[in-house]
This record gives structure tokens, C-alpha cells and sequence, in this order.
């Protein structure tokens, strides 16, 4: 195999990677409070304090942001989760 068939077949694997990417995305409210958004997304999405501060202050200032790559099999049960705690959540 020479080089330009290795080349091209890791371009095709970045590109399917690419593809079955999905984004779990936060919207903002009126309703949670910046704690409960923090806490939830340390607990759900696995955040570090700060990082979790982070996307809470982006959701606030933006409407939303995405806080949490993957593929949808992945974030399926983290949106849920996030939904139940009464946080604007979805996959796109």
C-alpha cells in the first residue's frame, strides 16, 4: 500500500469520526439557578467545577452552548438526565 491510500483512507476515518459526531447543547432559562446548572453538569457530563462555571456562563450570555461531544448513543442518556433536572437540553 503506498502512501497515498494510507493517506486517504485516515482522511475517510477522520471524516466518518466527524460525522457521527453529535453535540449535547444547553439552553438557557428562566428558571434553574447557575448552582443547580453547575452541579448538574458535574454530575451528568463529568465536568470539572470550572469548566461546568464555563458553559453556565456561556448558556447565560449566548442562549446556549454546547457542553458535551459524542455520539448519540453517548449523550442520549445525558440529555435525559439533564431534561429530568428540569434543565433545556438536547442533542443536535
Amino acid at each position: 500500500m503506498n502512501n497515498t491510500n494510507i493517506q486517504e483512507q485516515n482522511e475517510v476515518a477522520h471524516l466518518e469520526v466527524l460525522i457521527d459526531e453529535n453535540g449535547l447543547v444547553l439552553y438557557n432559562d428562566d428558571i434553574n439557578t447557575f448552582d443547580h446548572v453547575i452541579n448538574s453538569l458535574v454530575k451528568i457530563c463529568k465536568h470539572e467545577p470550572l469548566q461546568a462555571e464555563q458553559c453556565a456562563w456561556i448558556v447565560h450570555l449566548n442562549g446556549k452552548c454546547k457542553v458535551k461531544n459524542g455520539n448519540y448513543e453517548e449523550l442520549e442518556p445525558l440529555c435525559v438526565a439533564l431534561l429530568d433536572r428540569g434543565i433545556s437540553a438536547s442533542i443536535e
